[in-house]
């Protein structure tokens, strides 16, 4: 399980599956957060806790959550639910309290901007950006 807080450790998240990779998104958003991503549904993979204030530009499918006191953008939350009745959500992986648990994984990369894609990989993984 890999556990995260935002730095006043106010809002915190836990992240319950196995991750075969981190997903970063250069979108208006992400791109200015510069946040890693982990994909999953609330509830039995991820859970938060902690008072947020959401972020949604326009009509908006996902609320960027940040701590209210601190201000670290901890996850972003589908304002619908799928079919299935499940609520997609991402943690910010750079909240993570033990980054080295992921620290070998692949960097997907979305390409958000423009052409809404995955862009091939490349090669490079999370310790490529944390030294």
């Amino acid at each position: 399980m890999i556990q995260g807080s935002c730095h006043c450790n106010l809002v915190k998240w836990s992240y319950a599956d196995k991750l075969e990779s981190v997903t970063a998104c250069n979108c208006t958003l992400c791109r200015r957060y510069g946040a890693l991503w982990a994909y999953g549904h609330l509830g039995p993979t991820i859970s938060v806790s902690g008072e947020t204030e959401a972020y949604m530009r326009g009509s908006a499918h996902n609320g960027f959550h940040f701590c209210k006191r601190c201000g670290c953008l901890a996850y972003y939350l589908a304002r619908k639910v799928d079919d299935q009745g499940r609520s997609r959500i991402a943690v910010n992986l750079r909240m993570a309290l033990d980054p080295n648990q992921f620290y070998d994984l692949p960097i997907d990369h979305f390409e958000g901007l423009v052409n809404f894609e995955d862009l091939p990989r490349d090669g490079r993984c999370v310790k490529d950006l944390w030294f």
